[in-house]
């Protein structure tokens, strides 16, 4: 082949494994042998099984060879978060509290996974519990910089060419500000649409499963195949999937225009880089304030969030208290301290906040904004960055993508963020791929960055 096929996307691993031009087995061993590569300086993993990948690939060859219907993922190497379960994998979760578990069951989405051809190639870095305490994950930008949280590892691995797809959660922001960090797509759906049948617990008011991919056409790939109902999850609807995959490769019916809102907290790159962003978008960009509710949205989210991990992690403290960081501790103790009261006036936002998007999406197609505050910091400021400008989406549950579109001064990531109203996912995807061709248009953004 003239590509090494590591470097391959999604979709284009899939063509070329389905019309016998490359086998999954190959495309497998690719990946593998670009972990063994990069591993050591990124740490992106907290379990590979190589010989159970490349045995994966070699029974998805056989089934093609058969000419047996093959998935829209067959053969494509997908990464799982580490808390996430996977059947005969550990699936530790970050702590040593889980140290050695091994659940029996896939977990709802990586049966769907498995079932559209996907080979799991392990299991993705994550911070202890999918919370803020740092994972072993460095960005592959700068290794002295974090690639975020929660889903640390995951972006690291499709950012670096490791898998071409890896999945991700988001309960504040760990799924758009990761991407934004590392260069990546990265879609959190709409509330609802994955199942999380399997995937650890921390807020089941927020908790949103999402994947990360390199390419738009990939992420609604992988998304798709993880979408629908799980009768053991009552987020979820039986209603058809969406066709996220064909949404992501049209353009809307008319150019789109775009609500650009700001959020306190962005730093000065990133109000740069936006402020060349909107100017070039012209007309079809314009600077709106959002309802004044959504003052309250972060701390309004971050209540629901530490009240339902406090209910939530309580098994895993009474377990092993003394093995989770203080962070963790502190805020198990500050949730266990929020009032029955207050956690239930807060469940009333996502209501009053969503009237409010709906009545300003009515007048727009999508809402634009920055993915993260700015480039990733330091680790040694000992944190995976704010949530700032993840968490009120989070809260709506409405669906929200990172496209990387910005960087700084030293060409380090920045995303850029579009969001859209809850269950209009295949719209929000158009309006992105109508974003990505219009600066893929633009002589000034001939490397698709502003800033």
């Amino acid at each position: 082949m003239a590509h090494d096929p590591a470097s391959l996307g999604a979709r284009a691993l899939r063509d070329l494994i389905a019309s016998g031009a490359l086998s999954a087995e190959a495309a497998t061993a690719a990946c593998l042998k670009r972990i063994a590569e990069t591993e050591p300086q990124l740490r992106a993993w907290a379990f590979v099984d190589g010989q159970d990948a490349v045995a994966q690939a070699r029974a998805l060859d056989a089934r093609r060879k058969a000419g047996a219907a093959i998935g829209p993922l067959h053969g494509v190497p997908v990464g799982i978060k580490d808390v996430i379960d996977t059947a005969g994998m550990p699936t530790e979760r970050g702590t040593p509290v889980e140290k050695g578990r091994v659940p029996p069951e896939d977990a709802h989405l990586v049966a769907r996974l498995r079932a559209a051809g996907a080979v799991v190639i392990g299991k993705t870095a994550t911070t202890e519990l999918a919370y803020l305490a740092p994972s072993q994950a460095r960005n592959p930008h700068d290794p002295q910089r974090t690639p975020g949280g929660s889903s640390s590892g995951s972006a690291v691995a499709v950012a670096s060419g490791q898998v071409p797809l890896a999945v991700g959660t988001q309960t504040g922001g760990s799924v758009i500000r990761p991407a934004s960090y590392c260069g990546t797509v990265g879609f959190k759906p709409s509330f609802g649409l994955i199942g999380r049948t399997g995937v650890l617990t921390q807020s089941p008011f927020l908790d949103t499963v999402g994947g990360f991919a390199r390419s738009l056409e990939d992420v609604a790939l992988l998304v798709e195949a993880m979408a629908g109902h799980d009768p053991q999850d009552q987020a979820t609807a039986m209603q058809p999937v969406p066709r996220l995959s064909d949404a992501a490769m049209q353009q809307p019916p008319l150019p789109p225009l775009l609500a650009v809102v700001s959020l306190p907290g962005a730093e000065s790159p990133m109000q740069q880089a936006m402020a060349e962003l909107t100017a070039e978008l012209g007309d079809r960009a314009h600077g709106v304030d959002l309802p004044p509710a959504f003052a309250e949205a972060e701390s309004i989210r971050r209540r629901i969030n530490l009240a339902e991990m406090a209910r939530c992690y309580y098994p895993l403290e009474r377990r092993g208290a003394a093995a989770l960081s203080p962070q963790m501790r502190a805020a198990l103790t500050e949730g266990q301290g929020i009032l029955a009261r207050d956690y239930l006036a807060a469940l009333d936002w996502r209501q009053v906040l969503n009237a409010g998007l709906d009545d300003l999406l009515s007048r727009c197609d999508a809402i634009l904004c920055p993915a993260a505050t700015g480039p990733a910091p330091a680790i040694g400021e000992g944190s995976t960055g704010s949530a700032a400008m993840n968490g009120p989406w989070t809260l709506c549950g409405v669906p929200a993508i990172s496209l990387p579109l910005l960087a700084d001064e030293n060409g380090l990531p920045m995303g850029v963020q579009l969001i859209g109203r809850r269950g209009e996912d295949a719209r929000l995807l158009r309006v992105a791929a109508w974003l990505t061709a219009r600066l893929d248009a633009s002589e000034e953004s001939e490397s698709r960055r502003f800033g």
